[in-house]
């Protein structure tokens, strides 16, 4: 027998998660399970800046998109924290290789929170969305191996839309599926938080989809 032994398999980091701090725009308590911020800290402006690929969603609205990407610029002098928030999706019914992508923008301003406090983001949109408002929250992040980055972002309910959860990948070939397996893994295992009408975490979790890249 050779004394070669395979060579070792790449590994994600241990995938941690925290049940979201906000359950809708006007609620600044945190969750009863929550005791304390989680370790490590929320994730700064600069972190998020740039293009993440939504590759995993719970949210109907991607049920019928495709490459859908979200890019976040830091507003600089800011005071709380803004991000510049751009939406970009092409229709899942369109061919694939259509280059005309639809478009949503909006800004993020950093929510004041007693708990949680950097984790959570409110949304206006801009023009004719300028009425609409929604909040959403980080939930966890981190790396993969090779460079490539992720986030799972939690939206709470509006009028117009379910709680809802999001993955991102900062690469365009998305993430590896024993990434995305421990993230859905963490989420079960953090319980019922949510705002109601099915946004509770663990039913989140058992929803979501890939969004067609």
């Amino acid at each position: 027998m050779s004394g070669t032994s395979d060579p070792p398999q790449a590994t994600t980091p241990p995938i941690t998660l925290h049940a979201p701090y906000t359950t809708t725009p006007s609620t600044k308590t945190p969750p009863s399970s929550v005791a304390s911020p989680p370790a490590p800290a929320p994730p700064s402006p600069a972190f998020l800046a740039g293009t993440w690929h939504v590759t995993h969603s719970t949210l109907p609205m991607w049920s019928s998109k495709r490459n859908v990407t979200i890019t976040y610029t830091p507003l600089e002098g800011s005071s709380p924290a803004k991000l510049d928030d751009l939406v970009e999706y092409a229709p899942a019914s369109k061919p694939a290789d259509t280059t005309k992508r639809s478009s949503v923008r909006g800004v993020d301003t950093l929510a004041q929170l007693p708990h949680g406090s950097g984790w959570a983001w409110d949304w206006r949109g801009k023009g004719l969305l300028k009425i609409a408002s929604s909040r959403w929250e980080v939930l966890g992040y981190g790396d993969e191996e090779k460079g490539n980055q992720w986030v799972v972002t939690y939206f709470a309910s509006t009028l117009f839309t379910p709680a809802g959860i999001d993955i991102y990948s900062r690469g365009a070939g998305g993430l590896r599926p024993e990434t995305v397996g421990d993230i859905k893994s963490a989420l079960q295992g953090l319980g019922g938080e949510g705002d109601g009408d099915g946004g509770g975490v663990v039913l989140l979790a058992e929803k979501l989809f890939e969004v067609p890249r």
